[in-house]
């Protein structure tokens, strides 16, 4: 059985609620069709039910068991409003909160917000930036997360292996109070990543051996990179003792038991790492799609970490089938 298998068989057996935002775009409609019929998921389509109908026609696809709102006939929209007010603490009005949620991206994230969905999946329409921007408006960071991070799993075969951040953080700066004190390090940053990226690992039945990774093993190297990567797998493991955690490490010790052995042998890690955190998103974007382009890896992301609920983002250039298994992925974290 495939991981994919698993999940699906999973979702059935505990069926999830996700949000589509993106409006009739054939490739949505794609995904929709083949998640709701399939009894994968129900499926909450964010538009009127004559562009759907005009778009299903045309493309044929049957959405007979899909959901479709369209927020300006939305019977819930004044409660809808009233929250979102609250939440955005007095920095929009009602008249300025009902035009934001007349967009998909906004409207579809409260209905996650409410409670009338589980999970959202956006972005073949919207850029990054405003599907993850509603979401930390809305949603926030779950209680103990600093910050929000992403991870890509990459299958190839019966091999999976996870890796971040690949897309949402550009680099690890210390956050600094009116006084010039650290109140949150770039360290405790990467740390957070390292564990959120574990645990999205477990998900997909990886048993993560962590690398922080670097141009470093065990002080070879110096500089700035090398001091957040050691320092961010010290934090690391205090905040994940299970976890298998280890760094600074360069990726051929990580992934080669001979360089292991030479170049930091009696690592718990070294030589058998299947979850690789990158010191800054050059190194974790650049990373991925060697992976994906030169090793044959299908990789699957970016899934957001740290929030109240999956939020995921796809690219604007995805296909049907990267939103039907990304899908999949986000109602699987709910």
């Amino acid at each position: 059985m495939s991981i994919f298998d698993k999940l699906t068989a999973q979702l059935k057996a505990n069926p999830k609620t996700i949000v589509l935002p993106d409006g009739p775009d054939p490739r949505v409609m794609n995904a929709a069709e083949r998640l709701s019929q399939e009894d994968v998921l129900k499926v909450i389509l964010i538009g009127t039910e004559e562009e759907f109908a005009k778009g299903a026609s045309e493309g044929g696809y049957n959405l007979s068991k899909c959901e479709i709102i369209d927020p300006l006939n939305y019977d819930g929209m004044e409660e809808m409003v009233k929250t979102f007010v609250e939440l955005r603490k007095g920095k929009v009005t009602e008249e300025e909160a009902k035009k934001m949620l007349s967009a998909g991206n906004y409207f579809g994230t409260m209905l996650v917000k409410m409670g009338k969905a589980d999970c959202l999946l956006g972005g073949a329409t919207y850029s990054t930036a405003d599907t993850v921007r509603p979401a930390l408006q809305l949603i926030k960071t779950k209680p103990g997360a600093h910050l929000v991070s992403s991870s890509f799993i990459l299958i190839r075969g019966d091999e999976r292996i996870a890796m971040g951040d690949c897309a949402i953080n550009i680099s690890y700066e210390d956050d600094v109070d009116a006084d010039g004190n650290v109140v949150l390090s770039a360290a405790d940053k990467l740390a957070e990543v390292a564990v959120e990226t574990a645990r999205t690992a477990q998900v997909f039945d990886i048993d993560p051996k962590v690398a922080v990774l670097s141009f470093s093993t065990k002080g070879s190297g110096k500089g700035a990179t090398v001091q957040l990567s050691h320092d961010a797998t010290i934090k690391a493991q205090e905040l994940a003792p299970d976890l298998a955690i280890d760094g600074e490490l360069q990726f051929d010790a990580a992934v080669s038991m001979e360089v292991a052995k030479t170049k930091c042998q009696g690592s718990p890690v070294a030589g058998q790492a299947n979850t690789f955190i990158f010191p800054c998103i050059e190194a974790g974007n650049i990373g991925y799609k060697i992976a994906q382009r030169l090793g044959g890896y299908a990789a699957y992301g970016p899934i957001l970490q740290g929030l109240n609920a999956p939020i995921n983002d796809l690219s604007r250039g995805c296909d049907a089938d990267e939103i039907y298994y990304m899908s999949i992925i986000t109602a699987a974290l709910s």
